[in-house]
């Protein structure tokens, strides 16, 4: 190291300012938290090793990711699945405090999701989640003893409070062990157990329908058999999903700090727990953040989760088809999420249409079923089943977003709040989507479907809009990048060494903290 660099024995904080001198010494709360791990890394990977590390972290984090996923779906489902199997007579309730039961849960969901995403940025992310899963399951459980609405609302509070940790928390840990590249499939991967959640629960609802026990009705059970899945979900995250690559127990000490230098050129690090006023205001006055928020906003009016659980069996009814056959065709709508979601992510990836362009195919798709609802006869119940699952597409755009959102926002705490800012626009798309579903328009649900397809449209013209910032904004910095190219490149951590004594290490600039803007070497992935 050059003699220029500060050897003192005091350290002084990371000012994100560069300063005039050529060398600056960093607080180690300042850096991420593999900024040691990193300066440990003997250069980059060789392509083998990478891919052997993938397949490894692939096979500790994916199915257990996988399975949460899967459950937090089936539990919210649980509720529509409820309505069928008796809770609407074993309780007394009546169709308004029904549907305040599905409203409550997406309230407290808006309500706690920023302490939520604080809460993921201040403690281990793993425990973390495993916390919130653990009492998710306990007031599933719960749901089985409520004799009346007060007891479900209450527990439904609880459910949209614990909730609130699970998808952010799952975007953090992906971009802490995942390339951009390799993001928006992971993204996809655990986002269709959605429709395999679907599939599942509908399997057991079909079952518990059948139970005949003198205490309990069928609601009842299902929500026991699902509580009790989560509960041990919940033990199984405890013990083995890890906080990030640098306490990850499944990898060696070398193996954490290639995981490290293997996600090195995302340029977003693995995280900070010191909170950051700065990156929070820019999450605020970034213009991507409200693009993404009004998007997620509007892609799930029509893709509202609500409408999905509960008021799915009411719309496909109205086709043509007995209860029995409504609900075994729910099964269908599960394989064709899983479908839509795979053809997406596989569209933008492996095809290399970009997460855009994707996301505007996919609402073609959506568009032209919501156009063919409402001109196709009233009495081919067939076709317009097909044209139904035609629209289940527009599930899909939101999937590829939430991969783009978590690969261009860099900086831990601006990157958890603009997590809550977009989820709390998801939450407010999922409370608003429903109410356009109402009594006078049915059987033919006209405007619902009009509403539908006006809003595809859009959707699509607001990644464009997206997209075309980005491309706007990389254009700048490859113009820009001979005058600052030297930002942040003299920056060094203090460390003891086997035999105590103090060692300067370089940080790479990836491991700073620095957000997507004050990192002019940062790339928007399309």
């Amino acid at each position: 190291m050059g003699s220029d660099t500060n050897t003192s024995g005091k350290t002084e904080e990371l000012q994100l300012d560069i300063k005039d001198s050529p060398a600056h010494i960093a607080e180690q709360d300042d850096v991420d938290v593999a900024a040691k791990l990193a300066a440990t890394a003997d250069g980059p990977l060789d392509p083998e090793t990478a891919r052997r590390l993938r397949r490894k972290i692939d096979l500790h984090l994916m199915p257990l990711m996988c399975i949460l996923y899967l459950m937090t779906f089936a539990d919210k489902i649980s509720l529509g699945q409820s309505a069928v199997l008796g809770l609407l007579q074993g309780v007394r309730l009546t169709q308004n405090q029904f549907n305040w039961l599905g409203t409550i849960f997406y309230l407290s969901y808006l309500a706690f999701q920023y302490p939520q995403n604080l809460a993921l940025q201040k403690f281990p992310v793993g425990k973390w989640m495993s916390i919130n899963i653990f009492i998710w399951s306990i007031a599933l459980l719960s749901h089985a003893a409520c004799k009346s609405f007060g007891g479900l609302f209450a527990v439904r509070f609880i459910l949209g409070l614990c909730e609130g940790a699970i998808t952010p928390g799952f975007l953090i840990v992906t971009s802490m062990f995942y390339t951009r590249e390799e993001q928006t499939r992971r993204v996809g991967y655990w986002f269709l157990m959605n429709g395999i959640a679907v599939i599942f629960l509908g399997f057991v609802a079909f079952g518990t329908l059948h139970t005949k026990t003198s205490k309990f009705m069928p609601w009842q059970w299902l929500m026991i058999i699902t509580g009790l899945l989560t509960l041990v979900t919940s033990i199984l995250f405890w013990f083995f999903f890890p906080d990030s690559p640098a306490n990850a127990r499944f990898l060696t000490p070398t193996e954490r700090a290639q995981a490290v230098q293997r996600i090195k050129q995302n340029q977003t690090g693995v995280e900070n727990k010191k909170w950051k006023r700065d990156q929070f205001i820019e999450a605020f006055t970034d213009p991507k953040t409200w693009m993404l928020a009004f998007f997620a906003a509007l892609a799930y009016v029509p893709a509202s989760e609500r409408l999905i659980t509960n008021q799915r069996q009411i719309i496909v009814s109205m086709f043509g088809f007995t209860p029995i056959q409504t609900t075994l065709i729910g099964c269908v709508d599960g394989v064709a999420e899983i479908l839509w979601i795979w053809l997406a992510v596989t569209a933008a990836t492996r095809l290399k249409f970009g997460r855009a362009y994707a996301g505007v195919f996919m609402f073609g798709i959506a568009l032209i079923g919501a156009i063919l609802l409402n001109t196709i006869s009233l009495h081919k119940k067939v076709g317009l089943l097909f044209c139904y699952w035609l629209t289940i597409a527009a599930i899909s755009p939101f999937t590829l977003a939430l991969g783009w959102l978590a690969s261009i926002t860099a900086g831990h705490t601006k990157r958890t709040t603009v997590n809550a800012i977009v989820f709390v626009a998801y939450g407010i798309g999922n409370a608003a989507g429903p109410f356009m579903w109402k009594k006078v328009y049915q059987p033919r649900n006209r405007v619902p479907w009009i509403i539908n397809a006006v809003v595809f449209g859009v959707c699509a013209l607001v990644l464009l809009l997206i997209r075309a910032y980005l491309v706007w904004e990389n254009k700048k910095r490859d113009e820009d990048f001979g005058e600052k190219s030297d930002y942040y490149d003299d920056v060094y951590l203090t460390h003891l060494d086997e035999k105590g004594n103090p060692v300067q290490k370089k940080v790479d600039r990836a491991f700073l903290d620095l957000t997507d803007i004050q990192n002019r070497e940062f790339r928007y992935v399309l």
